[in-house]
């Protein structure tokens, strides 16, 4: 009898695993999932629908409570399911949760003000890189401030999903990874406006803005054709380039183990941009698009530096705001305040077209509710990293809290208007120019040309919210630029002590 029950149960045993099998897929498949953005202590923009979404199992209902509402949805053929919830104040900590086959509860939930911060590796700049690291972490005590850190991810198409490790509370032991720019603009923020700030940090060291534009967008405008010609050229050898590269890594061990034997400094490590975040789209598609859904507050951006290429810096107006207008309108949420910095100064190759680009960016002025931050100031000759992030967080913070918030506060340094001729001189006219002063005994860093094209060094003198520049060896000024060097020096403020930005006009 035991035999022939034995014999009866090995027969049926594989059908009975292929059951179990089948129903705990099934049960698997009804499970209902989130991206990545929605978790524990994350930050929910104030004032705007609140967006919660997922994948459940074709078909499935799911609900969503927030804030004392409820919202149904039924997941589509694909598995995808949204719902939106009303907007409402700053406040928390809240539960959110949704139910569907299973129960998902997120805890600690707040509502304030998310903001982006994005670029390449002076927004990537850790706090641990700070001259006062010890000091700023072990005071980075805010738990209203979260962070959330995307990681490195190019990808051929747009994503649904990012790769992170989830929202954090802002801590010292969690803010030292984080970006030093980033942080002391939410640290200012909290501070003044007293409303939970989340941080979501995706950012690449040396990566071009183009790489940060969708295709769509790229390829719409004709005249940024050019950008798919350069990468055509990349590819095309891109083998070759791999070789050498191979063999400049066997070179470097050599020398650094030929060093370490006689007890001297290694030797310096050449860089190279990572072969797959160059590409046109790559990281739009991998680090941008699935963020996209999720409501927030603005961007702040620093990029610039892989872009001063004779390349690729003639193009960087036009890239640049085609970017901003890209991300705008794949957020869905108008035009939100995008604060970007201009690049610092510094000694760079020769060949780098450091002024270009930052007069470029100071036309991407000319979109709606922009702001810039001038860093001609406070970078470091001698190093593309310069370490004060303090002052850069606060004067993106400044323009924040004009341009997103309405504060009549004084937010940017002077900036160039127009420029009228005078009798064998220029008269430049500035924006932001209450109490233009020079940070110094002379005003420096002005450059004035005739039809020639040829710029001298030219005579400023300051005349209410104007300056007029002369030159002796330029009788006849038809042109003027200030700062327009990598490292120039140059020391026009306004009385808030913000420095002016570098311009070249006519433009």
């Amino acid at each position: 009898m035991l035999r022939q029950a034995l014999r009866l149960f090995s027969l049926q045993a594989p059908c009975l695993l292929i059951a179990l099998a089948f129903a705990f897929s099934a049960r698997s498949l009804a499970d209902t999932t989130l991206p990545a953005l929605l978790a524990d202590h994350m930050v929910l923009q104030r004032g705007l629908p609140v967006h919660v979404w997922g994948m459940a199992a074709p078909h499935e209902a799911v609900s969503v409570a927030f804030r004392g509402e409820t919202k149904s949805a039924t997941a589509d053929d694909d598995g995808r399911w949204s719902v939106f919830l009303s907007p409402g104040e700053a406040g928390g900590p809240f539960q959110l949760n949704i139910k569907a086959t299973n129960t998902t509860t997120l805890n600690d939930v707040l509502v304030g003000d998310v903001w982006v911060a994005s670029g390449q590796s002076n927004m990537e700049f850790p706090m641990t890189g700070l001259v006062t690291a010890q000091t700023e972490i072990s005071a980075a005590q805010y738990p209203k401030i979260r962070l959330f850190r995307v990681d490195h991810k190019p990808a051929d198409y747009p994503l649904e999903n990012v790769s992170s490790k989830g929202w954090a509370v802002c801590s010292p032991e969690t803010v030292a990874d984080s970006s030093a720019v980033a942080y002391f603009f939410a640290r200012n923020l909290q501070q003044k406006l007293g409303v939970p700030i989340g941080l979501i940090e995706t950012y690449w060291g040396g990566t071009a803005a183009e790489s940060w534009t969708s295709l769509h967008a790229l390829s719409a405008d004709a005249s940024l054709m050019p950008v798919f010609a350069a990468r055509a050229k990349t590819l095309a050898t891109q083998s070759t380039t791999v070789l050498h590269r191979q063999r400049e890594d066997r070179e470097y061990e050599q020398a650094a183990t030929q060093a370490k034997a006689d007890g001297k400094p290694l030797p310096e490590r050449h860089w190279h941009p990572d072969f797959a975040a160059w590409a046109p789209t790559a990281l739009y598609n991998g680090m941008i698009a699935p963020l996209t859904p999720f409501a927030i507050r603005g961007v702040i951006w620093y990029q610039g530096e892989a872009n001063s290429g004779p390349d690729r810096a003639p193009l960087y107006a036009r890239v640049f705001q085609t970017m901003i207008r890209d991300w705008r309108t794949a957020w869905g949420e108008g035009d939100f305040p995008f604060l970007f910095v201009q690049i610092a100064n510094w000694n760079t190759a020769p060949d780098a077209l450091w002024p270009e680009v930052r007069d470029a960016q100071r036309q991407a002025l000319a979109l709606k509710n922009t702001g810039m931050a001038v860093t001609i100031d406070i970078g470091d000759p001698d190093d593309i990293h310069p370490k004060n992030k303090q002052d850069v967080g606060l004067r993106l913070a400044l323009a924040a809290r004009a341009i997103a918030f309405g504060e009549t506060i004084e937010w940017s340094g002077p900036l160039y208007r127009q420029v009228t001729q005078e009798e064998h001189a220029l008269r430049v006219w500035f924006d932001h120019a209450d109490g233009l002063a020079a940070k110094g005994a002379v005003l420096t860093g002005f450059e004035v040309a005739g039809t020639d094209g040829k710029y001298s060094p030219a005579e400023a003198k300051i005349e209410g919210s104007s300056v007029v520049v002369s030159s002796a060896t330029v009788p006849g000024p038809v042109s003027v630029r200030y700062g327009w060097a990598a490292n120039p020096s140059c020391n026009l403020v306004n009385r808030e002590d913000l420095p002016a930005s570098p311009f070249q006009a006519p433009e």
